[in-house]
């Protein structure tokens, strides 16, 4: 089968392995979906090769965002600025100090870099960058939480997409979860209530898309 002409173009593009998986593939294929007949070369090397040609081809494409929601969770969210593009590419041709303290000569921290600009911006004593929410639930509790309460109100046991849920993060960070209020009305003296010896943190979370409307309280994450 391989060394008929119809396989060349497969054999050269993507080699004797690939292409001999992809043959066994379509047979297997056609034993199962066609009636027990002798296939001609030709078509069995034209599905092979268009087999190949479709795992080759990358999984995530373009698209045109017409949901009318401008940060879309599932197209990507927020594009990049074209400066903070041209800030990648740079950096991804050729090697630079992410780890590297060039002042002092040493090993340095890839955080640095950011780091007095987020303190900058939040106002916070110090910061750690994770690339998503459920590392930073996970961290947070885990530091500050761990064999210890997390108070937080019932109404906010939320689970969003990913199957992220919030009293699965809090145990895998090893914090005790303490819940407040009910599902639909949770006030301040819940929480005053609630705090003790045992207390690690008050967690605010957001509900994302999940909202209860009606007879409802929450407490703002400044009070």
């Amino acid at each position: 089968m391989l060394r008929s002409p119809h396989c060349e173009l497969a054999l050269a593009r993507h080699g004797r392995p690939a292409t001999t998986r992809a043959v066994r593939q379509v047979l297997e294929r056609m034993r199962q979906t066609e009636p027990p007949h002798p296939a001609p070369v030709k078509a069995i090397a034209e599905r092979a090769l268009a087999c190949l040609e479709d795992q080759e081809r990358p999984s995530q494409r373009p698209v045109i965002n017409l949901t009318g929601t401008v940060l879309h969770t599932n197209l990507g969210r927020a594009l990049l600025a074209e400066e903070a593009i041209d800030a990648v590419i740079t950096a991804m041709r050729s090697p630079t100090n992410l780890e590297y303290d060039i002042e002092a000569g040493k090993r340095g921290e890839r955080d640095a870099h950011v780091r007095d600009l987020v303190r900058e911006l939040t106002g916070a004593e110090d910061a750690l960058l994770v690339n998503n929410n459920a590392s930073a639930v996970l961290l947070v509790l885990n530091t500050f939480a761990r064999d210890r309460e997390a108070i937080v109100s019932r109404g906010e046991l939320i689970e969003i997409g990913g199957a992220f849920r919030m009293p699965d993060i809090m145990a895998r960070a090893g914090a005790i979860l303490r819940e407040v209020g009910t599902t639909n009305r949770t006030h301040l003296r819940d929480y005053a209530e609630a705090i003790g010896s045992a207390t690690g943190l008050i967690m605010k979370v957001h509900t994302s898309n999940y909202m209860v409307q009606g007879f409802t309280a929450a407490v703002e994450p400044a009070e």
